[in-house]
């Protein structure tokens, strides 16, 4: 009889699981087990956030895989010890896992993968994560890309809504001692601040169902233009679910399609522009496996000559706190730490103003949102704050400032998504919200603070930076 180790990580799920399959397809036994190593993420250890969602999506796991008649060995150290460990202990001659591609994971998978199989064990890695992995999707000349459209008219290609992997439904496991509670992980906070995200999210498999459920609909039909917009739920949410693995962009697409060829063909909705955000996100992970260093390096080492300004804890702190005094930039960063999450075109606004009003560098952006987002990752954190500063690949051209009050009146003209997150501003006239300095009796009574710097000033100190930086 065959016994195999199924080792999880950011697959948390047990339907189109490509590991899980192919391990029950092949062999009589089998043990899942998560290793809880944050040290082995190198300069990018989950933040608290993540550590809060990982508890309750491993939590239910565990769940899940007891319907199974199953149970989720749960250790906690270094991840090759454990594994050999485990293999001693069951009689394993197999490990089955589904590929990451953060540049400290694919190092760390490697070098396990060379060990396991010089003991004789067989290694099997697979893709539960993307449609297609970042070496298969390739220019002309064999190479990476580094532009979003010619790379999604190639993935576009590729990809089509294929029927996702079922579930097992019941799972024939090894027992296996040692086995940790999930407390011992030390994830959730000691002083509770997590009431927010309670009360905003459900980790886990069926969360995610259900959260794909909402958005196919309630927001689907009208995505292009509601994703837009803060004070809505026009975009799916399920980009923590993405990450942590609870769902596979193939579910989604399949689930999508399906829906769309079922409903009345006069108000069928259009599936491409979802799809090319899901295809954003495949290209983020494109990037990062080819270019390793831009976590941390410019993408575009021109960029390297920028004059950020000198580190400012003080703005810093207002920024991270909401009380910047521009309404749009307040109310986003009140949301995300509350929520864990923030609007899409929000975290563009935040970050402009991070980045060109207060000069500060992106990395000082990155690491904050790394610590306070729920969907924290590495590949479209990295993305999005290099595409925002100007230095990452296929990025914002750096003269493009977002202005917060042009787009709060654009995107959020009620003022809806204000008075929800900036309570000291909800009584105050809609004339004057997006802009609550031009009326100082109104700030005075409401405790609002002033801008902390003038946005036409900054912008101009900003794009004559850039010209410092471009030379003559």
């Amino acid at each position: 009889m065959s016994h195999a180790i199924v080792w999880f990580r950011r697959d948390l799920r047990l339907a189109d699981q490509p590991a899980l399959h192919a391990a029950c397809s092949a062999h009589e036994r089998v043990l899942p087990l998560y290793i809880h190593a944050p040290h082995e993420d190198g300069d990018w250890p989950p933040g608290r956030a993540s550590d809060w969602w990982l508890h309750h999506s491993l939590a239910a796991l565990q769940a899940d895989l007891r319907t199974c008649q199953a149970t989720l060995h749960v250790r906690q150290g270094d991840s090759l010890a454990i594994l050999q460990q485990l293999l001693a202990q069951t009689g394993a001659t197999a490990v089955y896992w589904n590929r990451l591609y953060e540049p400290a994971a694919v190092a760390r998978d490697g070098m396990i993968e060379r060990a396991l199989r010089e003991q004789g064990v067989e290694v099997h890695g697979c893709n539960a994560s993307l449609w297609r992995e970042p070496w298969q999707v390739e220019t002309r000349q064999q190479g990476a890309y580094r532009v979003f459209t010619p790379f999604w008219r190639s993935l576009r290609t590729q990809i089509d809504a294929v029927a996702p992997l079922d579930p097992p439904t019941r799972l024939a496991g090894l027992g296996a001692d040692g086995s940790l509670p999930l407390e011992a992980l030390g994830l959730l906070p000691a002083v509770r601040w997590d009431g927010g995200l309670h009360d905003s999210w459900r980790p886990g498999e069926q969360g995610a169902r259900e959260q794909l459920e909402i958005f196919a609909d309630d927001a689907l039909a009208d995505y292009a233009h509601a994703r837009d917009l803060p004070a809505r739920h026009g975009t799916s949410r399920l980009s923590p679910h993405l990450h942590f693995g609870e769902v596979s962009p193939r579910q989604i697409h399949r689930h999508l399609a399906e829906r769309a060829a079922a409903s009345d063909a006069r108000r069928r909705p259009d599936l491409e522009p979802y799809l090319r955000e899901l295809g954003w996100r495949e290209f983020a992970h494109h990037l990062l496996f080819h270019f390793p260093a831009t976590p941390d390096a410019n993408f575009h080492a021109g960029f390297d000559r920028f004059p950020w300004a000198a580190e400012n804890s003080a703005w810093l702190e207002r920024w991270q706190h909401g009380r910047t005094g521009l309404p749009l930039v307040d109310a986003g960063m009140r949301e995300l730490r509350h929520t864990g999450w923030m609007h899409n075109r929000v975290r563009m606004v935040v970050a402009s103003f991070l980045c060109k009003n207060l000069r500060q560098h992106w990395r000082h952006g990155a690491r904050w949102f790394w610590d306070t987002l729920v969907d924290a990752d590495l590949a479209n954190n990295t993305l999005g704050w290099q595409w925002v500063a100007g230095s990452g690949a296929d990025a914002a051209p750096y003269f493009r400032v977002f202005n917060p009050v042009s787009q709060a009146q654009a995107f959020d003209p009620d003022g809806r998504y204000l008075r929800r997150w900036l309570p000291e501003l909800a009584e105050v006239p809609a004339a004057v919200l997006h802009e609550p300095w031009k009326d100082p009796a109104c700030l005075r009574r409401s405790g609002y603070p002033a801008p902390m710097v003038d946005l036409l000033a900054t912008r101009h100190a900003a794009l004559e930076a850039y010209r410092a930086m471009r030379g003559p």
